[in-house]
């Protein structure tokens, strides 16, 4: 890199590499950066800007149209910069950013430098910030629409398997310990919820994140007319960020997006660590496919769940990455730390966000539950305890913790002599009550039978949201109509940007007349 200083005092800097030269030196300064400066905070600037190239191409494309057609730009120049524009649209081969260029903006700048005299018109009403900026919010508002498709197939796979296995009974868990009965189906049905909650999530972020800064020169607007409506309308945003200042410099919209993906991905793990904990020698519940594992380079019987370590993994490194871009939104109004860093954390995050998503999909479908063993674990086991004491409430009127106190003898009394749920007998029940208040219950031996039985007790819990046939079924048809609908906001978002890219490219095309593009 070599610096020229001009006749009129502006100083011209120029790679090494023939041809290129960066224009946005100027007269302020009477050196190019240091080559310290350039390794460290040029060379992370530019690695994290260039995930944000294709949005602004995009930015620096509209801003050119709409100047042109308000007149700004005269049309042989505005025809030569959007040719090139549009050549480096396509990120050519000859296109190679250095860090000694400085950002992204720089050096596009500076490859257009070398192939048209009218790019000093490029930078007109706006400082950088607006082109990465605006390109930020076309990538993210794209990856976000990525996640919330990956999320959806999740959704589809969870529910499939859990439709699968609507009726396979096993013990719920809490604590680890054995809860009450309940199906498999039940089970993993409320990992669906949660995600519609996440896309919900994600459809509100993306209504906000779909909104245009462009046009808003620096902090305040521009004496250079822009008609702001027309760049939204032109890269297909969905309305305005209003004021210029915070346009150019939110910092709650990354925070807002790592949160968001947050959310999203401890729902996911959260069902990661409990088949983790299911597909253990100990458990046995579950196994996963084999191509979801990895096996031990020292213990041959080892299958180890590394797909849901590597969900566990990314959750908590997006955790630590929303902490960051937290802390780096402290700061005064207005700079640059505060956002510089977001540009390639955000993206990424997304990114990662929906690789963990699909491959949780992916496990979802090659999920083994083990059936015969759960069932037979819950005939063995304690699980419908609650409802004895239920049953007990209803049919003798007892009030619950008096009968809850009276089935807790009883379960302490049978796990001392080593006895299952299933061998005890209102007999049992009749010695446990007189002892803690001195008279039988009385309890039907067909009440009795069908409190214990876990499939009588499945059944019975007929409420909303319980785990009976009814209910299950119509939350089954809920999460798919609604799964359905959040599919369809998707694609018409995601047909809505690809079309009006289309036509600013298209249009751009026919602004430039016969001028022809520039060599690469």
């Amino acid at each position: 890199m070599k610096v020229v200083e001009q006749p009129d005092g502006s100083v011209n800097v120029s790679s090494q590499k023939e041809g290129q030269a960066v224009l946005g030196v100027g007269s302020r300064l009477a050196s190019g950066p240091a080559e310290t400066l350039v390794k460290t905070a040029f060379a992370r600037e530019l690695a994290d800007q260039l995930a944000l190239f294709r949005g602004m191409s995009l930015a620096d494309i509209a801003h050119t149209v709409v100047l042109i057609e308000a007149g700004i730009f005269p049309a042989k120049e505005g025809a030569s910069l959007l040719s090139a524009l549009l050549t480096l649209h396509s990120f050519p081969a000859d296109f190679t950013p250095e860090p000694a260029l400085g950002d992204l903006y720089t050096n596009r700048e500076a490859w257009l430098a070398a192939r048209t005299s009218a790019v000093g018109w490029l930078g007109a009403g706006r400082a950088r910030r607006e082109s990465t900026t605006t390109g930020y919010r076309i990538i993210v508002r794209s990856h976000i629409l990525a996640f919330a498709d990956a999320l959806i197939q999740t959704g589809q796979a969870l529910t499939e398997h859990a439709d699968k296995y609507r009726a396979s009974l096993m013990a719920d868990y809490t604590y680890l310990q054995p809860a009450q009965p309940t199906t498999f189906g039940h089970y993993l049905l409320g990992f669906v919820y949660p995600l519609l909650r996440d896309l919900e999530r994600l459809q509100t972020l993306y209504t906000r994140t779909n909104r245009s800064p462009a046009g808003c020169g620096s902090v305040n607007g521009s004496r250079i007319p822009q008609d702001r409506t027309r760049l939204a309308e032109l890269m297909g945003f969905d309305g305005l960020a209003h004021h210029a200042r915070d346009a150019m410099w939110q910092t709650d919209s990354p925070i807002e997006t790592l949160s968001t993906i947050v959310m999203a991905l401890v729902n996911l793990d959260r069902l990661a660590e409990d088949l983790q904990i299911f597909a253990t020698a100990e458990f046995e519940l579950v196994e996963l496919a084999d191509r979801h594992t990895r096996a031990s380079v020292i213990m041959p019987q080892k299958k180890n769940p590394y797909a849901l370590n590597y969900i566990r993994g990314a959750t908590n490194e997006l955790m630590g990455t929303l902490t960051s871009v937290t802390a780096l939104g402290r700061t005064p109004s207005g700079q640059v730390d505060n956002r510089v860093f977001a540009y390639g954390d955000v993206p990424r995050a997304l990114e990662l966000a929906s690789g963990v998503a699909t491959l949780m999909t992916d496990v979802a479908r090659g999920l083994h539950f083990n059936v015969s063993l759960a069932e037979a674990r819950l005939a063995n086991g304690f699980a419908t305890a609650t409802d004895l004491a239920e049953t007990i409430t209803l049919e003798t009127g007892l009030d619950f913790r008096t009968a809850h106190r009276i089935v807790g003898r009883l379960v302490r009394e049978a796990t001392q002599e080593k006895r299952q749920m299933r061998d005890l007998t209102t007999a049992d029940l009749d010695a446990a009550a007189q002892a803690m208040i001195q008279r039988p219950l009385h309890l039907s031996q067909e009440a009795f039978a069908q409190a214990l039985n876990p499939a009588t007790a499945v059944a019975a819990r007929q409420g909303i949201g319980g785990a009976a046939p009814e209910p299950l079924a119509a939350m089954f048809d809920a999460c798919r109509a609604t799964l359905a609908a959040h599919n369809a906001w998707r694609e018409e978002a995601a047909a809505r940007i690809a079309a009006a890219e289309e036509n600013l490219l298209r249009g751009a095309q026919e602004l430039t007349g016969d001028v022809p593009c520039p060599s690469t």
